[in-house]
């Protein structure tokens, strides 16, 4: 499959990780850096703890708004 480029700095490919999406260079999955952040760890703590950059962890944040935006979800009454 090779890599496939998801956003800046954001990739998957299916011999890492299982082609889930990882920040470009690295094994971290998004998922990770965004689980982090949402239990209240710094953009520095998370980068200086899976030695990212700063713009590595945003980028994964950037990664995960846009995928939520795309979402389509109805609230059925």
């Amino acid at each position: 499959m090779g890599v496939l480029r998801l956003a800046p700095r954001i990739v998957a490919d299916s011999g890492i990780r299982s082609g889930r999406p990882v920040i470009e260079g690295t094994r971290v999955p998004v998922e990770t850096v965004i689980g982090h952040l949402a239990a209240g760890m710094s953009v520095e703590d998370v980068a200086k703890e899976y030695e990212l950059t700063r713009e590595d962890v945003l980028a994964a944040l950037s990664y995960a708004a846009q995928s939520i935006a795309s979402e389509e979800i109805r609230a059925v009454p």
